[in-house]
Parts: C-alpha cells; sequence; structure tokens
C-alpha cells in the first residue's frame, strides 16, 4: 500500500517586498541556508529555504492578499536545541509565546515577520 514517506516542504506567504524579512528571520534567526529556486520558478516571488540536510524546505511565496493571521495554521520545526534558538530568538527581538506542555516534546511558538505561526519543537521521545 503506497505511504507518505515525509513532509517534503511547506510555504507560507509574505507579503510583496518581504524577501529581505524572510531571509532576516529564516535565514539567519532559525539558520536555514537560501537554496535557488529552480529555473521554471524564476518568474516567481519566492524565497526557498533547506530546512536540514534531508531535504526539507520552506518555501516562502509572495501573497498580495494576506488575510487574517491564524491562531492554528502554523509550521512546525524540529530542532535540535531548543534553548538555543530561543535564546537566538530573544536576542533578535522576536516575541515567543509558550503554548501547553506536551511530555517529551518542550517547544515554543514564534510569528515570522509577516505573521506566519512557526513551532519550533525538540524530540526527546515519544509523545506522553
Amino acid at each position: 500500500m503506497p505511504s507518505v514517506k515525509r513532509l517534503q516542504h511547506t510555504s507560507v506567504p509574505m507579503p510583496p517586498g518581504g524577501d529581505d524579512q524572510a531571509r532576516a528571520f529564516y535565514g539567519e534567526a532559525l539558520g536555514m541556508p537560501e537554496i535557488p529556486k529552480p529555473t521554471g520558478l524564476k518568474h516567481l516571488t519566492v524565497v526557498w529555504f533547506a530546512a536540514n540536510d534531508a531535504g526539507d524546505e520552506v518555501h516562502v511565496f509572495q501573497e498580495t492578499n494576506m488575510g487574517a493571521n491564524s491562531a492554528q495554521q502554523h509550521l512546525c520545526l524540529e530542532v535540535d536545541d531548543l534553548e538555543g534558538f530561543r535564546s537566538r530568538l530573544h536576542d533578535r527581538g522576536y516575541e515567543m509565546r509558550e503554548p501547553e506542555v506536551i511530555g517529551n516534546r518542550p517547544r515554543l511558538f514564534v510569528r515570522d515577520p509577516f505573521g506566519n505561526l512557526v513551532e519550533l519543537v525538540q524530540i526527546l521521545g515519544q509523545y506522553t
């Protein structure tokens, strides 16, 4: 039976002109290297980032009609040092929110410069 292997990428919107802010948040604050977009997409305003060495990606695309920021819609990035990211984000002036506790899954929420909700989680074991 066919099965899903992994989440290959997620796409989040940014307003026109948000490229530099996308690079500052996803590239600098979260440490994801920018990767070239495919030749066939060169005409689009989108910035691609490698989330890890496994081929997972975050695509930040221009959206002229951003709409309301959802309280629940988010992308979740597994990290290896949540406290290191907490410190880095704090030093860069990002506001973080502490969510409900999930055993073996310390995490935090932060909004990118465009209002998209990003969850950072460190997986220490199975859910409890």
